[in-house]
């Protein structure tokens, strides 16, 4: 008997899915826990996997399109099965069983458009298949990786043009180079633009942004702390050889161990209540190409320079190719996003939902500033804390900064 499969819910924010790629085409016979499509969500794009043996009957959605979460995406049965009824909404079984995804898919290499016109002439490198992914063996891939090389150039000798390891290995540069660089400029006097689709990830910062900033009422305090203490333990730390922190971690440990002082800062607006979390789970912003993604530390004051480091620049990694699972992203009571290492000094950042706050860092600037009496060459760091005026009142949001100021200044106190 034919089952519907429909689109999952493969995140707790998603509400639609787009599909990315189709492995399979009508006809087809599929086996249970068999590639069948990758799914775009707001987060990540996830490899989605069949549940169930038959033959796709039915594809609901196409690639390139969306569709809300439970709607069809397919049906499964037996080789020439009526599927009328399905399809206009008759009776329909319930699933056998919840589907299985697997991790997120390795980054594919994708045609972006570009936000100009008229592009001149040039030679092509070696393109993606026509479902979207560059036909390569797994081996084939890691070595490419390894090897900094862009798999989309290679020439592939296998079947069907597929890139195995002997590909790789005796790519050249001087391969490479044969592409020339792709210029877009518009004839001049004559108006052009290009759009393109928003992707699940952008919807979903829109309008969960959108939400934050028209629902919670923002107001905005600003701390400038002296790094000169910060700089100089980071210089004795990173010495060892051994482990090596950024400023940023310093930044996220400071807040954690802040957050346990001030539990109010911890929050988050539930309507009728207000709770106050015991735990401290700090969401790290990381800027990826669609938009923004949030992976979260958790229990961060119970832990040290190096294993917050060590975490986040797990995260970044996975943030930048689409492998983050929902536990990453998924529990954050308090957020940081910092701007420093791009060079801006201050800026006000909107709230992540559900946390009551969010700190936004700055770069650490060499200023003038007055010591002993004296003016002297100082190293300053501005940072602005967005908070929920339902939750938090400007008094208790100033003595949270004040301890995070502490904290930075005097860095052999967050040791203890």
């Amino acid at each position: 008997m034919a089952n519907i499969i429909r689109m999952p819910k493969l995140s707790d924010t998603m509400t639609d899915g787009t599909v990315a790629v189709w492995h399979k085409k009508v006809g087809d016979k599929v086996k249970s826990g068999e590639l069948l499509a990758e799914i775009e969500t707001d987060k990540a794009t996830m490899e989605f996997e069949s549940y169930e043996d038959g033959v796709l009957l039915h594809i609901g959605v196409e690639k390139g399109k969306s569709a809300p979460v439970d709607s069809v995406l397919a049906i499964l049965g037996k080789e020439g099965e009526d599927i009328s009824a399905l399809l206009a909404g008759g009776d329909a079984p319930a699933p056998a069983a919840a589907p299985v995804v697997a991790a997120p898919k390795e980054t594919v290499a994708a045609a972006q458009p570009a936000p100009v016109a008229a592009p001149v002439a040039v030679s092509a490198p070696v393109m993606p298949s026509g479902n979207g992914r560059v036909k390569a063996s797994p081996l084939a891939k890691k070595i490419a990786e390894d090897k900094g090389i862009d798999i989309a150039l290679v020439a592939g000798s296998g079947d069907g043009g597929r890139i195995v390891k002997r590909d790789i290995e005796t790519f050249t540069p001087a391969a490479k180079s044969g592409a020339a660089p792709v210029f877009f400029a518009a004839a001049p006097g004559v108006e052009s633009y290009t759009e393109e689709s928003v992707s699940q990830m952008r919807k979903t910062i829109a309008r969960r942004l959108a939400e934050s900033k028209f629902s919670a009422p923002h107001f905005y305090l600003t701390m400038e702390i002296d790094m000169d203490g910060a700089i100089a333990a980071r210089a004795g730390i990173n010495a060892n050889g051994d482990v090596k922190i950024s400023f940023n971690d310093m930044v996220i440990k400071a807040c954690a161990m802040a957050l346990r002082k001030h539990p109010k800062i911890n929050a988050s607006w539930r309507g009728d209540t207000i709770r106050y979390n015991q735990h401290i789970h700090i969401g790290v912003a990381v800027a990826v190409d669609e938009g923004l993604l949030v992976p979260v530390v958790r229990f961060a004051d119970s832990k040290g320079f190096a294993q917050i480091g060590s975490e986040v620049k797990v995260f970044a990694e996975k943030a930048k190719t689409k492998k983050l699972q929902p536990s990453d992203w998924e529990g954050n009571t308090f957020t940081i996003s910092n701007l420093g290492m791009f060079g801006i000094e201050e800026f006000t950042a909107i709230i992540n939902p559900p946390d009551a706050c969010i700190l936004a860092v700055g770069a650490i600037k060499q200023t003038p500033v007055i010591k002993g009496g004296n003016v002297v060459a100082g190293n300053v760091m501005k940072v602005t804390l967005s908070c929920d005026h339902r939750v938090v009142d400007g008094a208790s949001g100033a003595a949270f900064l004040q301890d995070v100021k502490r904290y930075l200044e005097n860095p052999v106190s967050m040791l203890v």
